[in-house]
């Protein structure tokens, strides 16, 4: 088996049963073929590190992205995150410019998020393999099937989650959630190309700690340490 599902074995138990599908058999087979001819990000360890980090009894946040950063060094599986050492992508400054603008938080020196993620952001990208210096490459090759099984488990969970959809193909996202219980915040999305037309401005960190304390839940400590 190509792509092994993490433990902690809730994430097991709410996506049971995907992996022996045709479409994530094919899946496999497409990814396998492209590390085989191209390289392909993130590593294989990595991409599954949304689940990993972030138990699904304990999702609070769902930020979703897009497909992984595509060079060299970037992605780790996690969307809009980069391991420290790796200079802070753009999409990513906007979101600190925001965040600072929002809360007062510092801008760090890095643009780790893995801090965010273990205190329950799941940070998804809705597709989560790339092949090198190629956006979208794997666009509608299936992991787009999978995120949105991952998106509906979270929804029909009773807790109530905040889904944060930034931009058009986040946004089109919203009808897998269950609204009753869960709350949308959506904006355009940090990209330099739109950041400027709805994202900054949008305050989507209060607006995200507001929806968690009106659930009786603990906001989210958003500023990351420099490191």
């Amino acid at each position: 088996m190509l792509f092994e599902l993490p433990e902690p074995a809730t994430w097991r138990e709410a996506l049971a049963g995907e992996r022996e599908k045709p479409y994530f058999v094919a899946l496999q087979a497409f990814v396998a073929e492209e590390r085989r001819t191209h390289t392909v990000f993130p590593p294989a360890s990595d991409v599954f590190n949304a689940l990993k980090h972030t138990e699904y009894g304990d999702v609070k946040v769902v930020i979703l992205g897009q497909d992984p950063y595509h060079d060299k060094g970037q992605a780790h599986g996690l969307a809009f995150s980069v391991l420290p050492g790796v200079a802070t992508p753009p999409s990513l400054v906007n979101i600190f410019k925001e965040l600072r603008d929002d809360l007062g938080c510092r801008v760090p020196n890095n643009g780790c998020l893995i801090p965010w993620a273990d205190q329950g952001v799941l940070l998804l990208n809705t597709v989560l393999t790339v092949r090198a210096h190629q956006a979208n490459s794997h666009r509608g090759k299936g992991w787009e099937t999978f995120t949105d099984t991952i998106i509906q488990a979270v929804s029909n969970r009773r807790e109530p989650v905040v889904f944060v959809l930034w931009g058009a193909p986040a946004r089109k996202k919203a009808a897998l959630i269950d609204t009753t219980r869960h709350t949308i915040v959506q904006s355009a999305h940090p990209s330099p190309l739109s950041a400027a037309n709805g994202f900054f401005g949008s305050r989507p960190f209060s607006a995200i700690n507001g929806a968690l304390e009106r659930a009786g839940k603990p906001p989210i400590e958003w500023q990351l340490p420099n490191l």
